[in-house]
């Protein structure tokens, strides 16, 4: 370490080494000059060494050597002269970024020389590769080798500035200009990664600076001119990542201004806000979030409104069309059901959130969905007036699709309101902050909501519809797209619509029959009817010629089928193997090359700390050794003004002088000092002992006639004031006799007025205690007679309730009996039914029996043959009345008395003979229709009105009956 007497020496000798080139060797001796303790107090040649100092840095790329030397003059000038740190800054600053577009002036390819990912990461294993096997670099690498460590150091150089000025109150606002040209850097070289680092760093400094609140030179916030450098900063900061396109670290902007908002409780210029609404826009649009899109845009056109006194009725026109545009371009319906507890949770807290950065001061503890919403905003749009200062054709649109009801031509009626709309637009030219408006962007999404209300619309008057006739409804997208839009619908339950693309056909159905319980609850119902219609009418099993003609064919296709599922199941375990065994080798390299690079810091980091416990212990020996020698020659000055010319000649013009010796003769002089001071002491003390005791003999005589004067003084005045006491007590005691005798001849009259005063007071209590025995006797007579009253009220209560148990078992007892009867009445018409059934059941076998011995003699047969029952042609216009009455007994003995005119349903009608086989194929057809004739309460049809399952082959039935008629006219075919 090289020492200086003086700071213009360092200076000198660093010029004199730059003109030979020694650069290094010069930056060194700066260096060594202003980390030094020795040179702490400002002054005029310490800022020119800096510059010099800062200059050599630059030329060097030397970046870890300019933070340390601008740390160290920070701590030097930071209470002196602080603009002297300003200048230094800006003029290293100045000499990087001159550099770097010298650098950049001569790199003829711009992009090619400025494509890397990141500009603090070392060079790729490539890139060495690549030197060590070409022997000509090509022009690409020689321009990448010139600009990107120029850039490196410029980027190096920001960073840098920042760290030094993060806590630094008098320099805030060369903080925010550094922070603004590094935005400037990143957008004008597209540098998206350091834009990151940039945003996170002075995000870091902020947190720092709030949890650090106690230092001494912490910027204050709750100034008007901090904030508003931290605003502008913040702003500037939200431009540059929208510019960029880096839209969560714009949405991260906007948390950092509500955060700064939120901590200094005020609320920056109308001027900021409006940029910030607008910025809000294009994140919640990119992000597909058109609710808080749309609140966006009202917030930004009330303070348009409000504050924008050259706003134009042409640009407030564009702004309150896109207003009611972003609030129609908002889905009807809602994404949260079938959420789960934590989901909802989630989404509370989101709400809660966006809700904040918006504007919107909510409860939590109330639902943001509930005060967000797309029906609160199209209220407000109407209430506050937006919906009036839009065009026509909004006015127009916002009607069409919230208020009428055209399921038929609300398509053909919007689309031309849609091609007008995107033809408006342009560029505002009273909002500053609002550069532009096009309303194109909205045509997608309200083609969209335009196809969910014509669905919606027919979904209320259709219950089956065609596809093709769907499409040609819908002339926005293709019937793949309105399916999609129809799935999400119906998945978030805003329409119930289903398509069945066998029959081609799209089937709507009520919201409220169609829930889930009610889905469930048909499906098992349907699945029971099924059930019960195969077990009454088993199908019939029509036998297979193919397997007639090849009988193993059908094990043949099992066998293979399970070969190939085999075979299926094994490679794919192969393929699963594989990936695996990729997997973990590509893991165990990569396990691998991190120990090695993890290696690699560590010994980079353990050399970094050696050399800087090196430094370190030699700097600290160094300034030792200075101390040491300071302090010899201190001593050696003292020692000198001490001993005057015999010291300065002994040791001065000595070789050896050491701090050991002068340290010693120093203490030696110091002894015989304090020696030769201590003989002067006790001979002074002597000599002061021998003069007070002369002194003290003088004045004894005098001390001692002083006394005795005294007491005689004092005894004369002693009995002065005894006899002037002895004359005032006697004065006072006569004049107390004389006042005694003036107030005896009082006494009588006193007397007489204490008697009267005690009389009077005497009758006063004897009033006042006779009136306050007669309110005692009162009190208590009305206490006796509430009592009383009481005592009764209760005995009447309990007596009527009494009575009314006695009336309530009473009326029990009558109901049972009555009860009794009715169930014996009921017995009795049930055995008389039962009877009239036999009777009719052994008619009707006595009829089919003379019928059919009949038909045996007509036809010539022998009456032994067995012979299968049919049923006469002339006795099916009457069998609904002969079995009436057999249907009736069936329910009779089921369950409740059949009413006349009950309507009993068809699987509890008992059979009119078990043996007899269904004399028609389908029992669920034709004889339904004779049934028909003679019930007039069933309302079954034929196979029409039979539950169909599964509609195209999917899991779930659909319960497809026609008694229900078809909305608004029917079914379109």
């Amino acid at each position: 370490m090289t020492t200086f007497a003086k700071p213009e020496n360092a200076l000198k000798r660093a010029e004199e080494l730059i003109n030979v080139g020694q650069k290094q060797n010069a930056l060194q001796a700066l260096h060594d000059l202003i980390t030094s303790r020795r040179y702490r107090a400002w002054q005029k040649t310490l800022e020119r060494i800096m510059f010099k100092y800062v200059e050599l840095c630059v030329d060097m790329r030397r970046g870890r050597f300019a933070k340390d030397g601008l740390i160290q003059y920070r701590i030097v000038c930071q209470q002196v002269n602080v603009n002297s740190l300003e200048e230094v800054i800006k003029h290293f600053m100045h000499l990087s970024t001159e550099k770097a577009e010298q650098a950049r002036s001569q790199a003829e390819a711009l992009e090619e020389a400025l494509d890397v990912d990141d500009l603090e990461a070392d060079k790729r294993p490539e890139d060495l590769m690549l030197s060590y096997v070409s022997g000509e670099k090509g022009k690409d690498r020689s321009d990448r080798e010139l600009v990107t460590p120029w850039f490196k150091f410029l980027w190096e150089t920001y960073r840098t500035v920042l760290e030094i000025l993060r806590n630094n109150s008098k320099l805030e606002a060369l903080y925010a200009m550094t922070a603004h040209r590094a935005f400037q850097f990143c957008k004008q070289y597209k540098r998206t990664t350091e834009f990151r680092r940039l945003c996170e760093i002075i995000r870091n400094h902020l947190s720092n600076l709030n949890k650090y609140r106690d230092q001494r030179d912490r910027p204050d916030l709750s100034a008007p001119e901090s904030l508003q450098l931290y605003l502008d900063t913040r702003f500037e900061q939200l431009k540059i990542a929208t510019e960029l396109e880096l839209w969560q670290e714009a949405f991260r902007s906007v948390e950092d201004i509500h955060g700064l908002m939120c901590m200094v409780k005020k609320t920056p210029k109308s001027s900021l806000m409006v940029v910030y609404y607008a910025k809000l826009t294009e994140i919640f649009w990119i992000s597909s979030s058109h609710l808080y899109h749309a609140y966006a845009w009202l917030k930004l056109f009330t303070l348009q409104k409000s504050f924008n006194k050259n706003l134009s009725q042409k640009d407030l026109q564009l702004i309150a069309s896109s207003v009611v545009l972003a609030a129609l371009s908002v889905p009807p319906y809602t994404h949260r059901r079938g959420s789960s507890h934590l989901e909802l949770q989630n989404e509370k807290e989101r709400n809660l959130r966006m809700a904040n950065l918006i504007g919107f001061n909510l409860d939590p503890k109330v639902d943001g969905g509930e005060v967000l919403s797309r029906s609160n905003i199209l209220s407000e749009l109407v209430l506050k007036g937006v919906l009036s200062c839009a065009t026509q054709e909004v006015k127009d649109l916002y009607h069409l699709l919230e208020h009428e009801f055209l399921p038929l031509d609300l398509a053909s009626k919007i689309q031309p309101l849609l091609v007008k709309i995107s033809k408006l637009g342009g560029k505002l030219s009273s909002a500053s902050s609002v550069h532009e408006v096009q309303l194109s962007q909205y045509a997608p999404a309200l083609e969209k909501l335009a196809t969910l209300r014509l669905l919606q619309q027919v979904s209320r008057v259709y219950q089956t519809l065609k596809i093709e006739s769907l499409s040609q409804m819908i002339p926005f997208f293709d019937f793949p797209v309105v399916e999609k839009i129809s799935v999400d619908a119906v998945k978030h339950n805003f329409i119930a619509m289903k398509v069945d693309h066998i029959k081609g056909v799209v089937l709507f159905g009520n919201l409220g029959l169609e829930s889930d319980g009610f889905q469930d609850h048909l499906t098992v119902f349907a699945g029971s009817l099924d059930k019960a219609r195969t077990m009454i009418y088993p199908a019939v099993k029509k036998a297979s010629k193919l397997g007639e003609m090849l009988p193993g064919l059908a094990d043949l296709v099992d066998k293979e089928h399970k070969r190939l599922l085999a075979r299926k199941s094994i490679i794919e375990k192969r393929k699963e193997e594989q990936e695996l065994l990729l997997l973990e080798m590509e893991r165990n390299a990569e396990l691998k090359r991190r120990k090695q690079q993890q290696i690699a810091e560590e010994e980079e980091k353990k050399r970094l700390a050696s050399e800087v416990e090196k430094r370190k212990n030699q700097m600290i020996l160094e300034e030792i050794r200075d101390k040491e020698l300071e302090q010899a020659k201190a001593l050696l000055e003292d020692v000198g003004k001490q001993r005057k010319k015999k010291i300065k000649k002994s040791f001065l013009d000595g070789e050896n002088v050491t701090k050991q010796a002068i340290m010693e003769m120093a203490l030696s002089e110091q002894l015989r000092e304090r020696q030769e001071t201590e003989k002067k002491l006790l001979k002074l003390a002597k000599t002061m002992d021998h003069l007070e005791r002369a002194k003290r003999e003088e004045a004894a005589p005098l001390i001692e006639a002083a006394f005795q004067q005294r007491l005689v003084e004092e005894k004369v005045l002693h009995e002065r004031e005894q006899q002037l006491e002895v004359e005032l007590s006697r004065q006072h005691h006569d004049g107390d006799l004389k006042e005694k005798n003036r107030l005896a001849r009082m006494l009588e009259n006193k007397t007489i007025f204490q008697e009267k005063v005690v009389q009077r007071r005497q009758s006063e209590f004897d009033r006042l205690r006779e009136e306050r025995d007669r309110q005692i006797q009162q009190m208590l007579q009305a206490r006796r007679q509430e009592r009383d009253a009481i005592r009764k009220k209760i005995f009447y209560v309990r007596t009527e309730e009494e009575k009314q148990r006695k009336l309530q078992e009473e009326e029990e007892a009558r109901k049972q009996e009555e009860a009794e009867r009715q169930r014996k009445i009921e017995e009795e018409r049930r055995a008389k039914l039962d009877e009239i059934a036999e009777k009719q059941r052994q008619r009707e076998r006595e009829l089919e029996e003379k019928e059919r011995q009949r038909r045996e003699a007509l036809l010539g047969r022998s009456t032994d043959g067995p012979s299968r029952p049919s049923e006469p042609v002339g006795s099916r216009p009457s069998e609904p009345v002969a079995t009436a009455p057999a249907a009736a007994a069936a329910a009779t003995g089921a369950g409740a008395p059949p009413a006349a005119g009950k309507y009993v349903p068809r699987f509890r009608r008992p059979e009119v003979s078990a043996q007899a086989p269904p004399a028609e194929p389908d029992r669920w057809g034709s004889s339904r229709q004779d049934d028909r004739t003679s019930q007039p309460s069933d309302r079954w049809r034929s196979d029409d009105r039979k539950p169909s399952f599964g509609a195209g082959g999917g899991s779930k039935s659909t319960w497809s009956s026609s008694r229900v008629p078809p909305r608004g006219g029917g079914s379109a075919r």
